[in-house]
């Protein structure tokens, strides 16, 4: 599967307020049915071949990390959303919250893979540029200092989680966060720019328990060009 997203692609893949701002609009996330009303979640297409991230990542990972794990988050999305609209219509909130967390996890995983297949490019794009690069260094000290806390946070994240680069807007600033089992440690209102996938399934196949080895891989295929776009978008969002 290759051929790069167009802007509409992504817009109709993604989901949530946040990825939404982070890519430029707020236009609705999802593909519209005839009615007009929300349509199911959708599956997104990457933006480049399976193997075109090897020796980093290679192709078998990469391909069941995206059709098995990436697509059960998507189908746990879309049966959540049905039972939820089951209990509205029928009035029983028993499983109210069960349905929450659900919603959370499984709308989570679906935000986070999409950014974390936008967050990589074969071959990296170099290094942070523009406005990016700025605040990078204004708000870590160095671009050196940011690759450190975030290679090290990453690396340390308990468990399963993501390392994530987000714009936190309250204070105009960068932060780099651990998210814990999709919903935990997060700061509400951040838009993440870029983020690591670190449970078990994006690297054990590959490096097995070496997860700093792939969290190293993982950073020299960073799309920073893309990474200073939602950027861009994020703090003009929240300039309106």
């Amino acid at each position: 599967m290759s051929a790069a997203m167009s802007r509409r692609d992504v817009m109709k893949s993604m989901g949530l307020g946040a990825l939404a701002l982070a890519f430029g609009g707020t236009a609705n996330c999802r593909p519209a049915s005839s009615a007009g009303k929300p349509g199911p979640y959708v599956l997104p297409k990457l933006p480049y071949d399976y193997g075109a991230l090897a020796p980093g990542i290679e192709e078998r990972v990469l391909q069941v990390h995206h059709m098995k794990h990436h697509a059960g988050y998507v189908k746990g999305l879309n049966a959540t959303l049905d039972a939820l609209a089951d209990a509205r219509g029928s009035g029983d909130m028993s499983r109210i919250k069960a349905l929450s967390r659900a919603l959370a996890f499984h709308g989570s995983g679906h935000v986070l893979h999409t950014l974390y297949w936008h967050s990589m490019t074969p071959g990296s794009s170099g290094e942070p540029k523009g406005e990016l690069a700025k605040m990078i260094d204004r708000d870590f000290g160095s671009f050196a200092a940011f690759k450190t806390q975030f290679l090290a946070a990453t690396k340390d994240v308990e468990a399963s989680g993501w390392g994530v680069l987000a714009y936190e807007p309250m204070g105009v600033r960068l932060l780099v966060l651990q998210a814990e089992k999709h919903q935990n440690l997060t700061v509400w209102g951040v838009v993440p720019l870029m983020v690591c996938d670190v449970w078990e399934h994006a690297y054990y196949v590959q490096y097995q328990n070496r997860r700093a080895e792939y969290v190293d891989a993982f950073f020299k295929l960073i799309d920073w060009s893309a990474v200073g776009g939602r950027l861009e978008n994020a703090v003009g969002g929240a300039r309106v």
